[in-house]
């Protein structure tokens, strides 16, 4: 094979073509089937998305009635599937056990092992209806809480923060929430999504692709950096305390968390922009305009020392602690808002295959005799 030249992390790669989404920087874009998601996320919910990915065009009334009903049917999890949760050590991180119980799932599906689309979109609505009650209940095990039973009469977004909080929600908490799930839906190619892809062209079944998708998505680098943000914020604990903090950060050369992306890199984020107004509105109706402010006195001091811009985790954190959502929750959440995108992924994956097997730049020693 020939000199080719090497791209560490892939970046530039062109790895498959999509008709998923497509992230357009220089147009601050985010292109889902055509739609820009901010302006899908600002006109419409979080099922509307659902139904655009997975059957391609956004639904009616009756469309979107049918995609809710049936998420509601498959709302329940296999009997005695809490026991799995029990079992594990207390000290378990939310995102493993989530990982286990997508995994167990597998052997619950008489469709597992069909790879036509008719079935993967069945097993991906699957995933998706039964993951709130995985990621709020799997929690509550853990925590020797009694679990929270899905409420049929909520709107699906609506009844997983109410699984996960044990409150019905306000109707800015349940607008907020499921805005977050649309930003975090879907985004082109991340090392989850590829993970999960990558997986699939083994013509893997779906839950074996979400599994590693999980795996990929707990790292810091990608899922986990807004469980970190919301540290940082409390350890900051005012807006001064903020400044004293970041300063003493870029001093002794830390990274922080929450600033700058892969793709973004001249610009903000813009699911990061519409975050923060999110946060602003939620901050104002709960008295925590101090929160606000210490986000923007951040984003302020990093911009204008590191050139950096907020990414979507660092306005989604606090904005998930106004929520009164568990810090250990926040990456879950992310994969519990991916489940869409991925399960598009792997759909797409499926119907047009091509197994992947790239090749190496070797740079090890030659020539060598035992």
């Amino acid at each position: 094979m020939g000199e080719q030249q090497v791209k560490a992390g892939l970046d530039g790669v062109i790895a498959t073509d999509t008709e998923i989404s497509y992230l357009d920087v220089e147009n601050e874009e985010i292109v889902l089937k055509g739609y820009d998601l901010i302006e899908l996320a600002e006109k419409k919910n979080y099922l509307d998305l659902v139904h655009l990915l997975f059957e391609g065009s956004l639904p009616d009334q009756q469309g979107r009635l049918s995609i809710e009903n049936a998420l509601k049917k498959e709302y329940a999890l296999p009997e005695n599937f809490f026991n799995l949760f029990s079992m594990l050590p207390k000290e378990t991180h939310a995102m493993d056990a989530m990982r286990t119980g997508i995994s167990a799932l597998a052997g619950y599906d008489p469709q597992i092992d069909d790879r036509s689309t008719a079935a993967n979109r069945n097993k991906a609505l699957k995933v998706l209806a039964k993951i709130p009650n995985i990621v709020a209940n799997s929690y509550h095990t853990l925590q020797e809480e009694d679990p929270v039973p899905a409420n049929p009469g909520l709107p699906y977004s609506t009844n997983f923060l109410y699984m996960i909080t044990g409150k019905e929600p306000t109707n800015l908490e349940a607008e907020t929430f499921d805005q977050s799930l649309m930003v975090y839906s879907e985004h082109e190619m991340p090392n989850s999504t590829f993970t999960a892809r990558v997986i699939a062209s083994t013509n893997a079944d779906i839950y074996g692709a979400m599994t590693g998708a999980i795996s990929s998505l707990k790292g810091p680098l990608h899922g986990g950096a807004n469980e970190a943000v919301m540290h940082m914020l409390l350890e900051a604990e005012t807006v001064d305390g903020m400044s004293k903090l970041l300063h003493e950060k870029l001093r002794n050369k830390e990274r922080v968390m929450g600033f700058g992306h892969r793709v973004y890199m001249k610009k903000m984020d813009p699911r990061a922009l519409l975050m923060k107004k999110a946060l602003y509105k939620l901050a104002v109706e709960k008295g925590r305009e101090d929160l606000y402010d210490m986000c923007q006195r951040g984003e302020d001091i990093i911009r204008e020392e590191k050139g950096l811009y907020p990414n979507l985790d660092y306005y989604a954190a606090p904005v998930y602690y106004l929520l009164n959502i568990p810090i250990p929750l926040y990456t879950p959440i992310f994969f519990a808002a991916r489940v869409v995108g991925l399960g598009a992924h792997v759909i797409e994956q499926h119907d047009n295959n091509r197994l992947y097997r790239p090749r190496v730049h070797y740079t090890g020693p030659r020539g060598l005799h035992p």
